[in-house]
C-alpha cells in the first residue's frame, strides 16, 4: 500500500473538518466533490454562497451536502473579530480593522482553526504562500519550542531499502533559505514531528552536513553540530542526531564505519538539510533520478494544522493535502491524549 493510501486510510479513521477559503475556485470544488465521496474530511467551502454554486454548477462538481460559509454574512463574525482584535491590538489593528480582516477567507477560516470550529485549513491554489502564512503567524502561531514554520516532503523511493523501506521525509525543502542553528533544532523536531504523526514511523533524525563527527571543522559545520544539540534539547523524545553526510545517515555499512556510536548512523529516516539550496536540490534529484514518489511541501511548525497548495495544483493534489491535513490534525490530538 502506497504512502498516499495509507494516509487516506488513516483520515477517514477521525471525521475531520477542514476549511477551505478558496470556496469558489474549481479545483477546490472538483476536490471537495472528492473528498466527500472518499469520506476522507468534512469540508467547509468558504465564500459568497451564491457564486459557489454557480461555478459549481459551471463546473458540474457535486457539492450537495458540503457547508458553506460566506464570511461576511456569518453568525460568528463579529465574535472572530473580537478575537483577533485582542491578539493584535498591541500591534496597532483597530476593532473595526478586525471586523474587515475577517471578512476574508483566509483569515476567517483560520480563525475556525483556531477556535476549534474546524481541525485544519488549506489555500494556495490561487493565494501566495504568504497570504496563507501571515494570518497563520497572527492567529495561530508557531507550536512551543518552535521557532519557525518550515516544509518536509515524503520521499516515496521505489525498489529502496533505505530509510524507512524506501520512505524519508526531506527537510527543509521550500521555506527557510538559510536557517540558524535554532530554526535548523525546529526543523528537525518539526519533521520528527510530521514523519510520526503522519507516517506513523519512529522517526531517526539525521542532521545533515559535509562532515560526519568531525572529519571536517567549517563554520557550516559547527552550525549543524549546534543545531543538533538544541534538538536533542527539545525534544529528547526523538532519536536526533549529526553532524553525518549523506552516505553515513542512510548506509548501514558506511554509518558503523563513520559513526559506530550513533543510535542514527546508518538507519535514518527523516534527513534535515543544512539550508534550503541544499534540501530543494536534494528533494528534486531524488524525485527525478530515483523516480520518487513525492508528497508535499508539507507544512509544519505551526501550533494548529494549515497547509500551503502550489498554484499549479490538481484537483487531485488538494484532496491529498487535504487528508494530509486531516492526519496532522489527528496527530496533534494523539499527542495531546499522551501528555495529559
Amino acid at each position: 500500500m502506497s504512502v498516499i493510501q495509507k494516509i487516506w486510510d488513516k483520515a477517514r479513521s477521525s471525521s475531520k473538518t477542514i476549511a477551505l477559503p478558496e470556496g469558489s475556485e474549481r479545483r477546490n470544488l472538483l476536490a471537495a466533490e472528492i473528498i466527500t465521496r472518499e469520506k476522507l474530511a468534512n469540508v467547509v467551502l468558504l465564500g459568497n454562497e451564491e457564486e459557489i454554486r454557480s461555478e459549481a454548477k459551471k463546473h458540474n462538481a457535486n457539492i450537495e451536502g458540503i457547508r458553506i460559509i460566506d464570511p461576511v454574512n456569518s453568525e460568528k463574525l463579529d465574535e472572530y473579530a473580537k478575537h483577533f482584535y485582542e491578539l493584535r491590538k498591541s500591534k496597532g489593528v483597530t476593532a473595526e480593522d478586525a471586523v474587515f480582516a475577517m471578512k476574508d477567507t483566509i483569515y476567517y477560516g483560520t480563525m475556525m482553526v483556531k477556535l476549534g470550529d474546524a481541525d485544519g485549513l488549506v489555500s494556495g491554489a490561487i493565494h501566495s504562500t504568504g497570504d496563507l502564512l501571515r494570518p497563520g503567524f497572527q492567529i495561530i502561531k508557531t507550536a512551543p519550542g518552535i521557532s519557525g514554520v518550515s516544509s518536509c516532503f515524503v520521499m516515496e523511493v521505489p525498489d529502496c531499502t533505505f530509510g524507512e523501506n524506501g520512505v524519508l521525509v526531506f527537510a527543509d525543502c521550500a521555506i527557510i533559505p538559510n536557517p540558524n542553528a535554532e530554526e535548523l533544532a525546529s526543523i528537525a523536531v518539526s519533521t520528527a514531528t510530521t514523519a510520526k504523526s503522519l507516517l506513523n514511523i519512529e522517526p531517526r533524525v539525521a542532521m545533515l552536513s559535509f562532515s560526519t563527527k568531525g572529519s571536517a571543522k567549517n563554520d557550516l559545520v559547527d552550525k549543524v553540530i549546534e543545531a543538533t544539540g538544541i534538538a536533542k534539547e527539545i525534544a529528547p523524545q526523538f532519536l536526533i542526531d549529526g553532524e553525518l553526510q549523506l552516505d553515513a545517515a542512510i548506509v548501514p555499512e558506511v554509518g558503523k564505519m563513520k559513526a559506530k556510536d550513533s543510535p542514527v548512523a546508518g538507519k535514518a529516516n527523516v534527513l534535515v538539510f543544512p539550508d534550503l539550496q541544499s534540501g530543494n536540490i536534494g528533494y528534486k534529484l531524488v524525485q527525478r533520478l530515483a523516480k520518487a514518489n513525492t508528497i508535499g511541501p508539507i507544512s509544519q511548525g505551526f501550533a494548529l494544522p494549515i497547509n500551503d497548495l502550489s498554484r499549479g495544483c490538481t484537483p487531485e493534489e488538494i484532496v491529498d493535502v487535504v487528508a494530509i491535513t486531516a492526519v496532522q490534525a489527528i496527530g496533534m490530538d494523539e499527542s495531546k491524549i499522551a501528555h495529559q
